[in-house]
This record gives structure tokens, C-alpha cells and sequence, in this order.
């Protein structure tokens, strides 16, 4: 028997992303883009899955964009190639999870126009170091190293660009540690200390954030892999580093100012913790300023099979392709 989960939408007849068409919920004719392609974090997991859960469970039309090769398969390990960019347009949210991407001009500008728009935007684990300086220079400004706009699109719209592995990666987990203060945040409906568990390691940030970055969840370094292990002692949990924020953002004078939420966690295998799906979800409520919709448990079941791979560079399945990713769904 063929479970039926959600409908994929009718109008994607591109092979090179796939679209779900969102069922009933507060979400309901808005349209949230989630742009994937990091080499070590399994964003061409996650994002499908998030996806999934924003259409069948808040009724948003979603659309799931991958780095591909010349021959339709999803590869992250290219740095060049995001097709379908210009699902941005008239997108009212982007999710975006990338890692040094070198695009060119063409598809870079349906990025740059988005930011520029001040339209609302969730940032997860790597898109701090979304962009690397391309074969181009038009939008070299926004590369995670750039000097001209320090810090580039990461620091200057999302709050911070790559600084360190504040744990040590691949041997300490991260716990969240709700801030006190913000504990009734919309963000966080739903979500208590310990709810948020992830194996990725805690990233190093600059102290304090930028401008009006409100630190939500704090990142509590582990000993070890499990939930259940002990903080780490001494100086890397005093403080400990902010794994989520709110933000605005204004990228040129005069433009207006958008929401934005970052995490620095989000690979696939964190994606298993209910609470950071939660928080992801809460989150583009919060972005589209629809905080109001958010109930006290966000429902985040995970939508058919999800059995992620494990983080490591290089180490995405192969021949996969994006209508992979309607498998088991009603046409």
C-alpha cells in the first residue's frame, strides 16, 4: 500500500527542484523557498523534510532548491550550480542552508534582489559562510570573507560569518539552553531547556552579536554524542555561545528592514530532535509575522521516511534526484 503524505504541486514540471503544495493551516497561500547545498551537512536532507512539514502540517506551498550536476543529480559537492533561483521572486520567505557557493551572476541576483526586497529569511548552520568569492565579481561583497561589507551576507544579514568550531567537531554535542529572559519569545513556544539536541558541535561567535541580534538558545557543549552526556567543563560553556538569534537586516541604505532568524545548527542528523524542528518551524511563523498563529506545540511530525546520513564532507547520496523527493506522494 502507498501511504498518500501531501500533494506535489501541480505546476512543478522542472526535474531540477521539487514543490509541495501546502494542505490546510495557517500557511495557506503563502509560498516559503528553501535553497539547499552545503558539502558536510546534509542540507539536501533537511530541507526536503522541513518542507514537507511547513506543507502538509501549516499548509505553505514549499519549494526545495539543490546544487545539481549536469546530470540531474543532486550534488553538493558543486559549488556553481542552484537551479531554480527564481522561485525567489516572489517567494515570501527563504530558508536558506548553503556553504561557500561560487554562483554566477544569473543566479546570484535572484539571491541579491530577495535580501534587498526585505523579505524574511531563516538561515541555518553553514549559510554564515553561504557564499565564496565567484568566478565574478558583481556580488563579491557578500562572500564570508569580505572586507568591504565585513563579514559578508553572513555577518551583515544574519548576524555572524564562519569564526570556529567552539566544540570539538564530530566528539561534542550540543544541548540548547533556552535564555532565561526569552523564554517566552514566540520562537520558543513549545520548547524548554534539553528539548533542542543536535551531534554537530557548537559554532564560535563574536560577543555580543551584531546591531539587534536577540540571542534565543544558548549552546550547551557535551563530552560526548548523546543527549544525555555532561556539559564540558570550564571555559567553552562560560559563556556558552548563542546557537539561535533573531535579527533585522537592511542590505543597502534606504531599503527596508527584514526579519531573520539564524541557527548555527540544522544538519540532517540534528533535524531529528523535535524541539529544533519546532524551533525551525516557530521560526518562519515568527518571520512572516504570523507569531499570533503559533500554538503551543507546533506540530512537526516527521513527514514519511526520514533516515539521515551522517555529517561528513563529501558523504551525500548519490544519484539522488529532486523528484526523488515526491516518492510515496499523491500527484
Amino acid at each position: 500500500m502507498v501511504l498518500t503524505l501531501l500533494s506535489a504541486a501541480p505546476d512543478d514540471d522542472d526535474n531540477s527542484w521539487v514543490s509541495f503544495r501546502g494542505e490546510k493551516g495557517p500557511g495557506k497561500g503563502k509560498h516559503i523557498v528553501l535553497v539547499s547545498g552545503d558539502e558536510e551537512y546534509r542540507s539536501e536532507e533537511t530541507l526536503p523534510q522541513l518542507a514537507k512539514i511547513l506543507s502538509k502540517h501549516h499548509g505553505f506551498d514549499t519549494t526545495v532548491l539543490f546544487a545539481v550536476d549536469e546530470d540531474g543529480t543532486i550534488n553538493p559537492m558543486r559549488r556553481d550550480n542552484i537551479p531554480g533561483l527564481e522561485k525567489l521572486d516572489d517567494a515570501d520567505l527563504m530558508i536558506i542552508f548553503t556553504r561557500f557557493r561560487e554562483l554566477p551572476d544569473e543566479q546570484m541576483k535572484h539571491i541579491v534582489d530577495y535580501v534587498e526586497s526585505g523579505r524574511p529569511i531563516v538561515g541555518l548552520r553553514t549559510a554564515t559562510h553561504a557564499f565564496n568569492k565567484g568566478k565574478s565579481s558583481t556580488y563579491d561583497d557578500y562572500t564570508w570573507r569580505s572586507k568591504k561589507w565585513d563579514g559578508g551576507f553572513g555577518r551583515q544579514v544574519l548576524g555572524e560569518t564562519w569564526i570556529s568550531h567552539h566544540g570539538k567537531h564530530g566528539k561534542e554535542s550540543t544541548r540548547g539552553i533556552v535564555v532565561p529572559d526569552q523564554a517566552s519569545h514566540p520562537i520558543l513556544r513549545g520548547i524548554k531547556d534539553g528539548d533542542i539536541w543536535g551531534p554537530t558541535d557548537v559554532y564560535g561567535v563574536r560577543l555580543p552579536l551584531p546591531e539587534d541580534s536577540q540571542p534565543l538558545v544558548l549552546g550547551q557543549v557535551l563530552t560526548g554524542m548523546s543527549p544525555n552526556d555532561e556539559p564540558v567543563d570550564g571555559k567553552k560553556n562560560d559563556p556558552m555561545m548563542p546557537i539561535a538569534w533573531t535579527k533585522s537586516y537592511s542590505a543597502k541604505p534606504g531599503a527596508s528592514k527584514g526579519r531573520v532568524f539564524t541557527t548555527t545548527m540544522g544538519a540532517s542528523q540534528d533535524f531529528q530532535s523535535e524541539g529544533l524542528r519546532r524551533l525551525l518551524v516557530n521560526a518562519c511563523y515568527w518571520g512572516l509575522g504570523m507569531e499570533e498563529a503559533i500554538p503551543k506545540a507546533s506540530e512537526v511530525t516527521i513527514v514519511g521516511e526520514y533516515d539521515p546520513l551522517p555529517f561528513k564532507s563529501g558523504g551525500h547520496k548519490k544519484g539522488v534526484r529532486p523528484s526523488d523527493h515526491k516518492v510515496g506522494l499523491s500527484r
